[in-house]
Protein backbone atom coordinates (compact mmCIF):
# COMPACT_ATOMS: atom_id res chain seq x y z
CA UNK A 1 0.00 0.00 0.00
CA UNK A 2 1.43 3.29 -1.09
CA UNK A 3 1.98 5.80 1.70
CA UNK A 4 0.50 9.19 0.96
CA UNK A 5 2.61 12.17 2.04
CA UNK A 6 0.74 15.31 2.93
CA UNK A 7 2.10 18.45 1.31
CA UNK A 8 4.09 20.61 3.68
CA UNK A 9 2.04 23.62 4.70
CA UNK A 10 3.30 27.15 5.17
CA UNK A 11 2.78 26.90 8.93
CA UNK A 12 4.84 23.74 9.15
CA UNK A 13 7.64 25.40 7.19
CA UNK A 14 7.61 28.37 9.55
CA UNK A 15 7.67 26.05 12.55
CA UNK A 16 10.59 24.13 11.11
CA UNK A 17 12.48 27.35 10.38
CA UNK A 18 11.80 28.63 13.90
CA UNK A 19 13.06 25.38 15.41
CA UNK A 20 16.21 25.56 13.29
CA UNK A 21 16.92 29.13 14.36
CA UNK A 22 16.24 28.28 18.01
CA UNK A 23 18.60 25.29 17.86
CA UNK A 24 21.31 27.25 16.09
CA UNK A 25 21.19 30.32 18.32
CA UNK A 26 20.07 28.81 21.62
CA UNK A 27 23.11 30.12 23.51
CA UNK A 28 22.58 33.64 22.22
CA UNK A 29 18.83 33.42 22.81
CA UNK A 30 19.38 32.61 26.48
CA UNK A 31 21.41 35.79 26.98
CA UNK A 32 18.93 37.79 24.91
CA UNK A 33 16.03 36.51 27.01
CA UNK A 34 17.83 37.52 30.22
CA UNK A 35 18.45 40.98 28.75
CA UNK A 36 14.82 41.42 27.74
CA UNK A 37 13.67 40.39 31.23
CA UNK A 38 16.09 42.92 32.75
CA UNK A 39 14.79 45.71 30.50
CA UNK A 40 11.17 44.86 31.28
CA UNK A 41 11.80 44.88 35.01
CA UNK A 42 13.69 48.17 35.02
CA UNK A 43 11.07 49.65 32.69
CA UNK A 44 8.32 48.77 35.13
CA UNK A 45 10.25 50.04 38.15
CA UNK A 46 11.89 53.12 36.61
CA UNK A 47 10.52 54.13 33.18
CA UNK A 48 12.94 57.09 33.11
CA UNK A 49 15.69 54.54 32.39
CA UNK A 50 14.68 54.68 28.72
CA UNK A 51 15.20 58.40 28.23
CA UNK A 52 17.43 59.32 25.32
CA UNK A 53 20.28 60.72 27.37
CA UNK A 54 20.65 57.58 29.46
CA UNK A 55 20.54 55.25 26.45
CA UNK A 56 23.17 57.41 24.73
CA UNK A 57 25.43 57.22 27.78
CA UNK A 58 24.99 53.43 27.92
CA UNK A 59 26.04 53.10 24.31
CA UNK A 60 29.08 55.33 24.80
CA UNK A 61 30.19 53.61 28.00
CA UNK A 62 29.87 50.13 26.53
CA UNK A 63 31.33 50.78 23.06
CA UNK A 64 34.98 50.43 24.25
CA UNK A 65 34.07 47.31 26.25
CA UNK A 66 32.42 45.81 23.17
CA UNK A 67 35.52 46.42 21.04
CA UNK A 68 37.76 44.68 23.57
CA UNK A 69 35.20 41.87 23.91
CA UNK A 70 35.26 41.35 20.13
CA UNK A 71 39.00 40.77 20.29
CA UNK A 72 38.57 38.60 23.39
CA UNK A 73 36.06 36.48 21.48
CA UNK A 74 38.69 35.72 18.85
CA UNK A 75 41.21 34.70 21.52
CA UNK A 76 38.72 32.50 23.37
CA UNK A 77 37.56 30.92 20.10
CA UNK A 78 41.10 29.60 19.55
CA UNK A 79 41.07 28.14 23.05
CA UNK A 80 43.16 30.80 24.83
CA UNK A 81 42.50 33.80 27.07
CA UNK A 82 43.99 37.27 27.51
CA UNK A 83 43.60 38.92 30.91
CA UNK A 84 46.17 41.62 30.18
CA UNK A 85 43.80 43.78 28.11
CA UNK A 86 43.03 46.09 31.02
CA UNK A 87 46.69 47.04 31.37
CA UNK A 88 47.07 47.31 27.60
CA UNK A 89 44.08 49.65 27.61
CA UNK A 90 45.79 51.88 30.19
CA UNK A 91 49.07 51.96 28.25
CA UNK A 92 47.30 52.81 24.99
CA UNK A 93 45.20 55.50 26.68
CA UNK A 94 48.24 57.26 28.12
CA UNK A 95 50.14 56.82 24.85
CA UNK A 96 47.23 58.45 22.97
CA UNK A 97 47.36 61.43 25.32
CA UNK A 98 51.12 61.81 25.01
CA UNK A 99 51.01 61.58 21.22
CA UNK A 100 48.25 64.17 21.07
CA UNK A 101 50.23 66.55 23.29
CA UNK A 102 53.30 66.05 21.09
CA UNK A 103 51.34 67.33 18.11
CA UNK A 104 50.56 64.08 16.30
CA UNK A 105 47.64 64.82 13.92
CA UNK A 106 44.35 63.33 14.96
CA UNK A 107 44.12 61.19 11.80
CA UNK A 108 47.43 59.52 12.71
CA UNK A 109 46.47 58.82 16.30
CA UNK A 110 44.18 55.94 15.40
CA UNK A 111 46.73 53.78 13.52
CA UNK A 112 49.49 54.75 15.99
CA UNK A 113 47.58 53.66 19.09
CA UNK A 114 46.29 50.51 17.40
CA UNK A 115 49.87 49.67 16.43
CA UNK A 116 50.97 50.04 20.06
CA UNK A 117 48.17 47.72 21.16
CA UNK A 118 48.99 45.24 18.39
CA UNK A 119 52.65 45.18 19.48
CA UNK A 120 51.67 44.29 23.04
CA UNK A 121 49.31 41.65 21.72
CA UNK A 122 52.04 40.28 19.47
CA UNK A 123 54.28 39.75 22.50
CA UNK A 124 51.54 37.66 24.10
CA UNK A 125 51.04 35.84 20.82
CA UNK A 126 54.71 34.88 20.52
CA UNK A 127 54.89 33.63 24.09
CA UNK A 128 51.66 31.64 23.80
CA UNK A 129 51.59 30.65 20.12
CA UNK A 130 55.28 30.13 19.43
CA UNK A 131 56.70 29.13 22.81
CA UNK A 132 53.45 27.40 23.82
CA UNK A 133 53.33 28.87 27.29
CA UNK A 134 49.95 28.83 29.10
CA UNK A 135 48.01 31.93 28.08
CA UNK A 136 46.53 32.44 31.56
CA UNK A 137 50.03 32.64 33.09
CA UNK A 138 51.53 34.77 30.31
CA UNK A 139 48.75 37.33 30.26
CA UNK A 140 48.56 37.45 34.06
CA UNK A 141 52.26 38.34 34.11
CA UNK A 142 51.70 40.97 31.43
CA UNK A 143 48.72 42.36 33.32
CA UNK A 144 51.01 43.12 36.25
CA UNK A 145 54.05 44.11 34.17
CA UNK A 146 52.30 46.70 31.97
CA UNK A 147 50.33 48.18 34.86
CA UNK A 148 53.37 48.53 37.15
CA UNK A 149 55.57 49.84 34.33
CA UNK A 150 52.98 52.50 33.50
CA UNK A 151 52.66 53.44 37.16
CA UNK A 152 56.44 53.84 37.41
CA UNK A 153 56.69 55.93 34.22
CA UNK A 154 53.77 58.25 34.98
CA UNK A 155 54.15 58.28 38.78
CA UNK A 156 50.37 58.03 38.83
CA UNK A 157 49.93 61.39 37.09
CA UNK A 158 47.15 61.91 34.55
CA UNK A 159 47.79 63.24 31.06
CA UNK A 160 46.36 66.74 31.06
CA UNK A 161 46.39 69.89 28.93
CA UNK A 162 45.31 67.95 25.86
CA UNK A 163 44.78 69.88 22.62
CA UNK A 164 41.23 70.87 21.73
CA UNK A 165 41.39 68.73 18.58
CA UNK A 166 41.82 65.60 20.70
CA UNK A 167 38.50 65.65 22.53
CA UNK A 168 35.74 64.11 20.42
CA UNK A 169 38.25 64.02 17.53
CA UNK A 170 37.65 67.75 17.12
CA UNK A 171 34.15 67.07 15.77
CA UNK A 172 32.20 68.32 18.76
CA UNK A 173 30.33 66.21 21.28
CA UNK A 174 27.33 65.25 19.16
CA UNK A 175 29.20 64.03 16.09
CA UNK A 176 32.00 62.61 18.24
CA UNK A 177 29.50 60.41 20.06
CA UNK A 178 27.99 59.25 16.80
CA UNK A 179 31.43 58.39 15.44
CA UNK A 180 32.41 56.34 18.51
CA UNK A 181 29.25 54.21 18.41
CA UNK A 182 29.46 53.88 14.61
CA UNK A 183 33.05 52.63 14.74
CA UNK A 184 32.14 49.99 17.34
CA UNK A 185 29.19 48.85 15.20
CA UNK A 186 31.25 48.70 12.00
CA UNK A 187 33.98 46.66 13.70
CA UNK A 188 31.37 44.24 15.07
CA UNK A 189 29.73 43.74 11.68
CA UNK A 190 33.09 43.46 9.90
CA UNK A 191 34.52 40.80 12.19
CA UNK A 192 31.22 38.88 12.20
CA UNK A 193 31.35 38.73 8.42
CA UNK A 194 34.99 37.61 8.43
CA UNK A 195 34.36 34.86 10.97
CA UNK A 196 31.53 33.34 8.98
CA UNK A 197 32.54 33.98 5.38
CA UNK A 198 36.33 33.84 5.04
CA UNK A 199 38.88 31.09 5.46
CA UNK A 200 40.59 33.06 8.23
CA UNK A 201 37.42 32.89 10.30
CA UNK A 202 37.01 29.17 9.70
CA UNK A 203 40.64 28.67 10.72
CA UNK A 204 39.93 30.31 14.08
CA UNK A 205 37.03 27.93 14.73
CA UNK A 206 39.07 24.96 13.54
CA UNK A 207 42.02 25.68 15.82
CA UNK A 208 39.76 26.16 18.81
CA UNK A 209 37.88 22.97 18.03
CA UNK A 210 40.91 20.71 17.50
CA UNK A 211 44.35 22.22 16.92
CA UNK A 212 45.90 18.97 15.75
CA UNK A 213 43.13 18.27 13.25
CA UNK A 214 43.48 21.84 12.00
CA UNK A 215 47.22 21.31 11.53
CA UNK A 216 46.61 18.15 9.53
CA UNK A 217 44.16 20.11 7.37
CA UNK A 218 46.92 22.56 6.43
CA UNK A 219 46.24 25.28 9.00
CA UNK A 220 49.09 26.57 11.15
CA UNK A 221 47.64 26.84 14.68
CA UNK A 222 50.59 28.84 16.01
CA UNK A 223 50.03 31.61 13.46
CA UNK A 224 46.29 31.65 14.10
CA UNK A 225 46.85 31.99 17.86
CA UNK A 226 49.40 34.77 17.32
CA UNK A 227 47.02 36.59 14.98
CA UNK A 228 44.21 36.40 17.55
CA UNK A 229 46.40 38.03 20.22
CA UNK A 230 47.56 40.72 17.78
CA UNK A 231 43.94 41.52 16.90
CA UNK A 232 42.78 41.76 20.51
CA UNK A 233 45.71 44.10 21.16
CA UNK A 234 44.84 46.30 18.18
CA UNK A 235 41.17 46.43 19.16
CA UNK A 236 42.15 47.29 22.73
CA UNK A 237 44.18 50.20 21.37
CA UNK A 238 41.21 51.35 19.32
CA UNK A 239 38.92 51.08 22.36
CA UNK A 240 41.40 53.05 24.49
CA UNK A 241 41.49 55.91 22.00
CA UNK A 242 37.70 56.03 21.61
CA UNK A 243 37.37 56.16 25.38
CA UNK A 244 40.13 58.74 25.90
CA UNK A 245 38.72 61.31 23.47
CA UNK A 246 35.58 61.58 25.58
CA UNK A 247 37.39 63.37 28.40
CA UNK A 248 39.66 66.37 28.91
CA UNK A 249 42.33 64.31 30.72
CA UNK A 250 43.58 60.72 30.48
CA UNK A 251 43.90 58.77 33.76
CA UNK A 252 46.93 56.53 34.21
CA UNK A 253 44.80 53.85 35.85
CA UNK A 254 42.33 53.45 32.99
CA UNK A 255 40.98 49.99 32.22
CA UNK A 256 40.84 48.61 35.75
CA UNK A 257 38.69 45.48 35.66
CA UNK A 258 38.23 45.69 31.89
CA UNK A 259 39.62 42.19 31.36
CA UNK A 260 36.90 40.69 33.56
CA UNK A 261 34.17 42.66 31.76
CA UNK A 262 35.42 41.50 28.37
CA UNK A 263 35.73 37.83 29.34
CA UNK A 264 32.33 37.94 31.04
CA UNK A 265 30.65 39.46 27.98
CA UNK A 266 32.09 36.71 25.77
CA UNK A 267 31.13 33.85 28.09
CA UNK A 268 27.65 35.21 28.86
CA UNK A 269 27.13 35.63 25.11
CA UNK A 270 27.49 31.89 24.63
CA UNK A 271 31.08 31.47 23.44
CA UNK A 272 32.56 28.28 24.88
CA UNK A 273 35.46 29.06 27.20
CA UNK A 274 37.22 25.99 25.79
CA UNK A 275 37.12 27.43 22.27
CA UNK A 276 35.64 26.44 18.93
CA UNK A 277 32.07 27.65 19.48
CA UNK A 278 30.57 31.10 19.64
CA UNK A 279 29.39 34.14 17.70
CA UNK A 280 29.96 37.86 17.98
CA UNK A 281 26.20 38.36 18.12
CA UNK A 282 26.31 36.68 21.52
CA UNK A 283 29.22 38.89 22.58
CA UNK A 284 27.16 41.97 21.71
CA UNK A 285 24.25 40.71 23.80
CA UNK A 286 26.55 39.78 26.68
CA UNK A 287 28.24 43.19 26.67
CA UNK A 288 24.85 44.95 26.59
CA UNK A 289 23.46 42.79 29.40
CA UNK A 290 26.40 43.20 31.76
CA UNK A 291 26.85 46.86 30.88
CA UNK A 292 23.23 47.67 31.68
CA UNK A 293 23.04 46.07 35.12
CA UNK A 294 24.81 48.83 37.07
CA UNK A 295 22.75 51.64 35.54
CA UNK A 296 19.55 49.65 35.93
CA UNK A 297 20.24 49.14 39.65
CA UNK A 298 20.83 52.87 40.10
CA UNK A 299 17.56 53.79 38.40
CA UNK A 300 15.73 51.13 40.42
CA UNK A 301 17.06 52.60 43.68
CA UNK A 302 19.07 49.47 44.53
CA UNK A 303 22.56 49.67 45.98
CA UNK A 304 24.94 49.51 42.96
CA UNK A 305 27.33 47.36 45.01
CA UNK A 306 25.07 44.45 44.04
CA UNK A 307 26.24 44.84 40.44
CA UNK A 308 29.29 42.59 40.78
CA UNK A 309 27.33 39.92 42.63
CA UNK A 310 24.64 39.87 39.93
CA UNK A 311 27.24 39.79 37.17
CA UNK A 312 28.97 36.88 38.88
CA UNK A 313 25.70 34.96 39.15
CA UNK A 314 24.97 35.55 35.46
CA UNK A 315 28.45 34.38 34.47
CA UNK A 316 28.12 31.25 36.59
CA UNK A 317 24.71 30.51 35.09
CA UNK A 318 26.16 30.96 31.59
CA UNK A 319 28.98 28.50 32.30
CA UNK A 320 26.60 25.93 33.77
CA UNK A 321 24.22 26.23 30.83
CA UNK A 322 27.12 25.91 28.37
CA UNK A 323 28.21 22.63 29.98
CA UNK A 324 24.64 21.34 30.02
CA UNK A 325 24.02 22.24 26.39
CA UNK A 326 27.30 20.65 25.33
CA UNK A 327 26.29 17.34 26.85
CA UNK A 328 22.95 17.22 25.07
CA UNK A 329 24.16 18.43 21.69
CA UNK A 330 25.05 15.88 19.02
CA UNK A 331 28.79 15.78 18.37
CA UNK A 332 29.87 17.96 15.51
CA UNK A 333 32.92 19.95 14.60
CA UNK A 334 32.52 23.56 15.69
CA UNK A 335 34.89 24.58 12.91
CA UNK A 336 32.07 24.01 10.47
CA UNK A 337 29.47 26.02 12.39
CA UNK A 338 28.58 29.27 10.74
Amino acid sequence: MTKIHKPETRNSKLETAAETVAARYKRELSAALAYVVLLILVGLIAPSFFNGGNLRDLALNNAPVLLVAIGMTLVILVGEIDISVGSQFAVCSVAAGWLAKDGVPIFLLLPSVMLIGAAMGALNGVLVGRLRLPSIIVTLAMLVAWRDALRWVTQGAWVQDLPASFQWFGLGQTWGQVLIVAIAFIVLVGFSWVLHNLGAGRAIYAVGSDAEAARLAGIQPQRVVCAAFVLVGALTGLAALLNAVRFSAVPSNAGLGLELKAVAAVVVGGTAITGGRGRLLGTLIGAALLGTIGTALTFAGINPFWEKAIQGAIILAALVSDVALSRFEPHRRPALIK
